[in-house]
């Protein structure tokens, strides 16, 4: 009996919904996530990153806030959200390259 070793190519393409997730959660105020989700969406309509339909969208979102809340990069207080002051570890590089440059260029 052989075994065979498969091997997985796991292609990480950036994180449009996380990325614009943070941007919205680094003003200073709180959030309900219907307002979250629809800053979120009109951010990523206006970038030409929306895929699969709004309310897949809406269920990816919400995953992914409740990871950032798990990990401590959000303050969850009942049905509001508050970015923290490390959300921008949330990005990815691609983010965060962009909005380095933007600090810059301002």
């Amino acid at each position: 009996m052989s075994t065979t070793r498969r091997t997985r190519f796991s292609r990480r393409v950036p994180d449009h919904v996380t990325d614009e997730l943070v941007a919205v959660l680094q003003e200073p105020k709180n959030f309900a996530f219907n307002d979250l989700f629809g800053e979120v969406y009109e951010n990523l309509k206006k970038r030409n990153a929306v895929s699969g339909g709004e309310e897949m969208l809406r269920l990816r979102a919400y995953e992914k806030l409740q990871n950032l809340v798990n990990r401590g990069l959000v303050h969850k207080d009942g049905k509001q959200y508050r970015g923290l002051d490390r959300i921008i570890e949330a990005a990815s590089a691609a983010a965060q390259a962009g909005a380095q440059v933007n600090a810059q260029s301002n």
